[in-house]
């Protein structure tokens, strides 16, 4: 087990970092997150982090690495992660990578997609056309151009909007088209022995699971977590205003929503993440799923999984 990195995905609310601590705790092994918001300090409540007496039972990882008004991107989530793993490895304990980031862990398990290198000029000129048209038309134009990255690209995220119509521009060619190393058939890295382990549960008891998450961080004190990060001076990066609860309540700070829209929209928003986690995994050939019942405990869960894992 010492090589290994236990993978444990699966969409929004599914379980997985209560199964991949009760996992760890099992096999003396330390997690590494893999997770676009759990990266950024301060962003807890809405981001469902491990409490800190969690953190000290079970070592995590890549969790509170950047501050909110950083932009943080794939390409040092993998950097810090490989780290990461060459350390709990040297320590002679297996690692177990729990999240549902996609795009994190497609470059984590498949390797960064090797493109052309970034021009200041093109760069540019894309962020003054951003600040003069809005980030919905460069979108649209993303659309026209590559409609399978536009899919999948928010339409705030100027960065990413920015690399996939910079390499349209540079090669003529989509970014949807050239990673072909992130297709079905694509290797995986072969740094380290793989499991890689899928939690389904049907849709209606996930619905429920989000709906009563959303109201229990609401009682945590959210909305107060959130008013804390809009109104620091510093700002909050386009990167993390993403991150589903804090995007609403950033619009009902700003006017644009009632708290009562505002947490319907996070149940709505939580709903559609799990949906698109749900088709991705789909198409993931190597995962090995595990089929929860509404109420099944992690432990029983636990042995199940050592069991798929053989």
């Amino acid at each position: 087990m010492e090589n290994r990195v236990i993978t444990i995905l699966g969409c929004t609310a599914s379980g997985k970092g209560a199964l991949g601590r009760a996992l760890a705790q099992r096999l003396d092994a330390e997690i590494i997150s893999i997770d676009s918001m759990k990266v950024y300090r301060g962003m807890d409540i809405g981001t469902a982090k491990p409490a800190p007496e969690q953190r000290r039972a079970v070592p995590h990882h890549l969790i509170d690495v950047a501050d909110p008004w950083e932009s943080f991107s794939a390409a040092r989530f993998v950097e810090l992660a490989d780290r990461a793993v060459d350390e709990v490895h040297r320590r002679g304990r297996p690692v177990i990578a729990v999240g549902g980031t996609v795009l994190y862990f497609k470059s984590f398990y498949h390797g960064l997609f090797a493109g052309p290198q970034a021009d200041p000029l093109i760069r540019e000129r894309i962020r003054r056309r951003a600040e003069r048209e809005g980030l919905d038309a460069l979108h649209a134009e993303l659309a026209a151009v590559d409609p399978a990255a536009a899919e999948r690209i928010h339409r705030n995220d100027l960065r990413r909007i920015e690399r996939a119509l910079e390499i349209h521009e540079l090669t003529g060619r989509p970014i949807s088209e050239l990673q072909t190393q992130w297709s079905q058939n694509a290797p995986r890295r072969g740094d380290w022995t793989w499991s890689l382990i899928g939690l389904r549960r049907e849709r209606e008891p996930v619905n429920r699971r989000i709906n009563d998450r959303v109201r229990r961080m609401i009682d945590e004190g959210l909305v107060e977590e959130a008013r804390r990060l809009h109104s620091d001076p510093r700002g909050v990066s386009a990167q993390a205003r993403q991150a589903v609860g804090y995007a609403e309540l950033f619009e009902l700070f700003e006017g644009r929503l009632t708290l009562d829209q505002a947490i319907e929209q996070i149940k709505i928003q939580s709903r559609r993440l799990a949906k698109q986690q749900r088709t991705w995994l789909k198409r993931l050939p190597e995962i090995r799923w595990l089929d929860v019942d509404d109420g099944e405990s992690d432990q029983p869960l636990c042995e199940r999984m050592l069991q798929t894992m053989g």
